[in-house]
């Protein structure tokens, strides 16, 4: 999964290590995991992709991604931000590089986490950063609760981040892009799969049968876009792009109202 979000899904993957599930699971940012970029994607530009987020420490250091819905507010994990407080993080637009200086870095002025966030099942994991001023990018339009059709299997989404290219690689320095088709509930909850971890309402899956094409470390609380619309969060996995692990989103549709009033507070 996408860079330092899915890092913390990463964090999230060695508690389910040590509980005897597979092996690397990313979760995402605020699920206790390590930063991850996007497996098996292309490198692109934030004036391609001018709504993608990083969601840094102070000294502008990267751990996660969102997504900018209006002016001052970013949609992210709840994962990435459950050890945070609003003057803790910086959010940063129009950067393409990691190590850049150029964009525009703002200061938070509140942090949202939706109170039913569970960092043990990472289901509600969706958060809104309110910005203490504007950022003058192009906003992402984002999925009202009634378009659930949007997640039809097989359905073409985007993903986008700084995670790391591969599970417990290092970090994308340019942001990076790739498609991934929507997986059936039925196949991501399968015995073969996530099982009973996969709770269909509150997330999606998004991967190719055969892997290799993913988020990762790094890449959480970044954006899965069907449609040029915001439709899910990278939010956690095991591994990265592994045959039968797809990465696991947020599944918006279910929170849009809930976010949509934070959005407009």
């Amino acid at each position: 999964m996408f860079g330092f979000n899915r890092a913390k899904k990463s964090m999230i993957a060695a508690a389910a290590t040590a509980a005897g599930a597979a092996a690397a699971l990313l979760t995402a940012p605020g699920a206790v995991a390590a930063p991850q970029p996007i497996v098996g994607g292309t490198t692109t530009t934030a004036s391609a992709y001018p709504y993608v987020m990083q969601i840094t420490d102070s000294s502008q250091n990267q751990f996660c991604g969102g997504t900018l819905v209006s002016a001052t507010k970013v949609v992210t994990a709840a994962h990435c931000l459950v050890d945070e407080t609003a003057g803790s993080i910086r959010v940063v637009g129009g950067r393409t590089y990691l190590n850049g200086t150029n964009g525009t870095v703002a200061r938070a002025s509140k942090i949202w986490i939706h109170p039913s966030y569970n960092s043990s099942t990472m289901t509600s994991d969706v958060a809104v950063i309110t910005l203490a001023t504007s950022m003058p990018y192009t906003t992402a339009s984002y999925v009202s609760a009634s378009q659930t059709g949007v997640y039809a299997a097989g359905t073409t989404a985007r993903i986008i981040g700084w995670g790391t290219t591969s599970s417990g690689g290092s970090s994308s320095n340019q942001l990076r892009t790739a498609t991934v088709p929507i997986v059936a509930n039925s196949v991501c909850g399968s015995s073969s799969s996530y099982g009973s971890e996969f709770v269909a309402s509150s997330m999606v899956c998004a991967g190719y049968s055969s892997g290799g094409v993913d988020t990762c470390q790094g890449d959480s609380g970044g954006p899965l876009m069907i449609g040029g619309v915001l439709a899910g969060i990278v939010s956690w996995g095991y591994g990265c792009a592994d045959a039968q692990y797809p990465g696991i989103y947020t599944r918006l549709t279910t929170f849009s109202n809930t976010v949509a009033t934070q959005i407009a507070s």
